[in-house]
């Protein structure tokens, strides 16, 4: 007996775990209180989080900005997994895995220098400047603006 629970410790584990949890949930509905009907009143069927009742809709439109970062942020927080991975076989792995983990370095930096070239991590609108190509007969004059001097 003591071989097989030693051999089968994690599956007693979740067995015990998920009989507890439906005899707790048997007993809060077989115990709890109910109110029905007029008993249940208006509030309870509103959603109540945190202490703070709703003012408006939870719904709400985010700037695509925001997912962009978060996707950045998951590749590049995959980089650092894989390279713990290979730091803690840094020793043994040898030249070949140090050169392989050296070109994936560069590899990603080489995509963030892109991503930051191409204007992906800026927040704000774009502005982009146009050049304005003036015909050569044309009495039109560009006038250089100087640029404010911070004193």
């Amino acid at each position: 007996m003591s071989q097989f629970v030693t051999d089968h410790a994690l599956a007693i584990y979740i067995i015990f775990t998920a009989v507890f949890l439906c005899i707790v949930v048997a007993l809060s509905a077989a115990l709890g209180p109910r109110r029905v009907g007029e008993k249940r009143g208006r509030s309870m069927s509103l959603p109540y989080e945190s202490g703070i009742m709703q003012t408006g809709s939870a719904r709400i439109r985010l700037p695509v900005q925001y997912y962009l970062l978060a996707v950045f942020f998951v590749i590049f927080d995959v980089e650092s997994v894989f390279l713990y991975a290979w730091a803690t076989v840094a020793v043994r792995a040898g030249w070949a895995a140090y050169v392989s983990v050296l070109s994936f370095v560069v590899f990603l930096v080489i995509a963030l220098v892109y991503l930051w070239r191409s204007g992906a991590l800026e927040w704000g609108p774009k502005h982009r400047r146009t050049p304005v190509k003036v015909p050569a007969n044309s009495p039109v004059e560009i006038v250089q603006i100087p640029k404010r001097e911070v004193a």
